[in-house]
């Protein structure tokens, strides 16, 4: 198990490019197995979870061709069904929770898959019903079997309809629309997940060949076709990772400035850290954030504490409200975290309150953060990561502390993070992987 040693309080400056979007490259990534013909996509991150997918669709049989840094050709002309079925597949497969994606290409294209109860992060109960049962009504069949912890999937026909999904699920959303895009006939899919990872795979899957409208909006439809062909496809840069650099910038009172962020894509997180005081400046397709002694938190319009809570896009994503948790530590104010979607994604706040930070935790879904702005003096600490974004918010945490702080387990963050030392080594920071 690899571990960082960081050395706190040294502010940052330069440029840092983000990396290509992990959660856009999981989608697309299983979108190869929809054609036997060339898909070349460009900015793919280098990092765990993606590269281990791209392993296991390697197993699989798909030609996978490296044409330089970031950029692929995968052609899956000769699929080994015969391989899902192997001891080997059931691990890799379980250990990835992104491969819950191959469920749609496999059964559109072939009439069966295979699925193994996925892992990935420990946050939470992370229910499949919103995948399962939008294939089921497109005619698909599921099977659990208990012993071996699988879900053995069968498509003889598969058929559009009209659905109304029970929750606005991204993956969920994404695993169905890839379905639905070699199903016979017209699919209605409401209440459809619309953020940016799903409008660029429904734009790939155009490209493809498919017939899909209503692309950015939560109303998707999808007229079926007989088969797809191949395609460019470039992924967009990582929203998760934008954000997490704006509060590692207002954090240690850094200079940074973030290049080619795709602004227009990026929602309302420039606002959102607004609130909590940040300034930050749109300069072309670059965000420029300058350096700031302190930021305050704002308040409502009646003078009521700031709530800051994930919701569907265009809402905020939940993906960074860990790195909006502790940069809110060193604000002057108070503010209430809701995390809605997971019931298990801030219990790592008590390693903040180790370190110093003023954090209550109502409950498992809600914590009040009580900023000191530079009255605090964040303490080093040893800390373990518990999930990729739990994660870098330690680290952002272990770069505003006073001392020498020790994160273990960062395997979690290099799932989603590419090079994350290397980079901000560059900036001036000083951490060292052992």
């Amino acid at each position: 198990m690899s571990s960082f040693i960081i050395e706190g309080g040294r502010q940052l400056s330069g440029t840092i490019v983000p990396q290509g979007a992990k959660n856009e490259a999981l989608q697309v990534l299983c979108a190869v197995l929809l054609s036997s013909e060339a898909i070349t996509i460009s900015n793919i991150p280098d990092i765990l979870d993606v590269n281990n997918l791209i392993s296991l669709l390697m197993d699989m049989g798909v030609s996978v061709k490296r044409e330089s840094a970031g950029v692929y050709t995968f052609k899956a002309e000769n699929i080994d069904l015969s391989y899902l079925y192997t001891e080997e597949f059931y691990h890799k497969s379980a250990s990835l929770r992104g491969s819950v994606m191959i469920a749609g290409p496999l059964a559109a294209r072939f009439g069966k898959a295979l699925i193994p109860k996925p892992g990935g992060d420990k946050i939470g109960r992370r229910r499949l019903d919103t995948h399962f049962i939008g294939i089921q009504k497109l005619g698909a069949s599921f099977n659990y079997d208990p012993d071996k912890k699988q879900y053995v999937i069968e498509a003889k026909k598969l058929k559009g309809c009209y659905m109304l999904l029970d929750e606005a699920s991204v993956t969920g959303t994404a695993n169905i629309v890839m379905t639905a895009v070699l199903a016979e006939g017209k699919t209605t899919i409401y209440n459809a997940a619309c953020e940016p990872y799903v409008q660029q795979l429904c734009l790939m899957l155009n490209r493809m060949g498919a017939k899909i409208t209503g692309i950015g909006s939560n109303l998707l439809t999808v007229e079926g076709v007989t088969s797809l062909h191949g395609c460019k496809h470039r992924i967009l840069p990582d929203m998760i990772e934008v954000g997490s650099f704006i509060g590692m910038a207002a954090m240690t009172a850094s200079e940074i400035t973030i290049k080619d962020v795709a602004c227009d894509k990026l929602g309302i997180i420039p606002g959102s850290f607004r609130r909590l005081g940040i300034v930050l400046e749109q300069r072309g397709d670059d965000i420029f954030i300058p350096r700031q002694e302190e930021y305050t938190i704002e308040s409502f319009i009646d003078g009521s504490i700031m709530t800051i809570a994930d919701a569907p896009w265009p809402g905020l994503t939940p993906d960074l409200l860990s790195v909006f948790l502790v940069v809110a530590t060193k604000a002057k104010g108070s503010v209430l975290i809701h995390q809605k979607m997971f019931e298990s994604r801030l219990f790592f706040v008590d390693k903040l309150i180790d370190m110093g930070a003023q954090i209550i935790l109502c409950d498992p879904h809600r914590a009040t953060v009580i900023g000191l702005g530079n009255q605090l003096h964040l303490r080093a600490a040893t800390m373990s990561s518990p999930d990729i974004r739990a994660g870098i918010a330690l680290l952002i945490a272990a770069l505003a502390a006073e001392g020498t702080s020790t994160i273990h387990n960062i395997d979690q963050i290099d799932r989603g993070y590419q090079d994350i030392d290397i980079r901000l080594n560059r900036l001036g920071a000083k951490i060292k992987r052992i």
